[in-house]
């Protein structure tokens, strides 16, 4: 069930999640094949997190290996994407959902109809309006604006950027420095306009 965007910020709990890809050539579907999780149940409790690999029945495309490192020996005994349904559920159920542009984790999602999460809060689309000239709002360039990525690296050792994992880590955390600093924990979930989505 959804949650309304009237519960107030600091009640509700957040599940950031990242997908990486197998990349696709024209025509074809892509396909997931890592997955990472970072959820909080109160506004000040340190992050729960999860991460997998996730089988594929295609080759890891050399361009989409290149960015996040995955390779198709590397998916050797992975879960499938379906057997993984109930722990994908138990990060994301009852939470406000946090992705970067999220469009591939909803896209992906979709694997199970029905499933009711949300909403998402979009960081991409919060932080532009909130840290306005920017020279890009990739992940890693707003993070290091708003001062997260040495909190990251602590947090998940010997991963970085592209890692499914960090990637969801650092967009619950530019959340979180973005509602702090603009003093939003107890204002309702809508002052977030157009970065929060059904």
């Amino acid at each position: 069930m959804r949650l309304p965007f009237s519960r107030i910020i600091q009640e509700c709990r957040f599940a950031a999640i990242d997908f990486e890809s197998a990349g696709a050539a024209p025509g074809e579907t892509d396909q997931p094949v890592q997955i990472g999780i970072a959820r909080i149940g109160g506004w000040q409790e340190k992050p729960l997190l999860w991460e997998s690999y996730i089988a594929t029945n295609k080759p890891v495309l050399w361009s989409a290996s290149k960015v996040h490192g995955i390779t198709t020996d590397m998916l050797a005994g992975a879960p499938s994407f379906l057997s993984l349904w109930n722990t994908i559920r138990t990060y994301l159920e009852g939470a406000v959902v946090i992705g970067h542009n999220p469009a591939t984790e909803r896209r992906f999602l979709r694997h199970f109809p029905g499933h009711g999460f949300g909403p998402w809060i979009d960081t991409l689309a919060l932080a532009r309006m909130c840290l306005p000239g920017l020279p890009d709002y990739s992940l890693r360039s707003v993070a290091d604006a708003l001062g997260v990525s040495d909190s990251l690296a602590a947090l998940l050792p010997g991963k970085t950027w592209h890692n499914a994992l960090f990637d969801a880590a650092a967009s619950l955390f530019i959340f979180q420095v973005v509602v702090r600093e603009l003093h939003l924990e107890e204002s309702p979930l809508d002052t977030l306009g157009a970065a929060i989505k059904q």
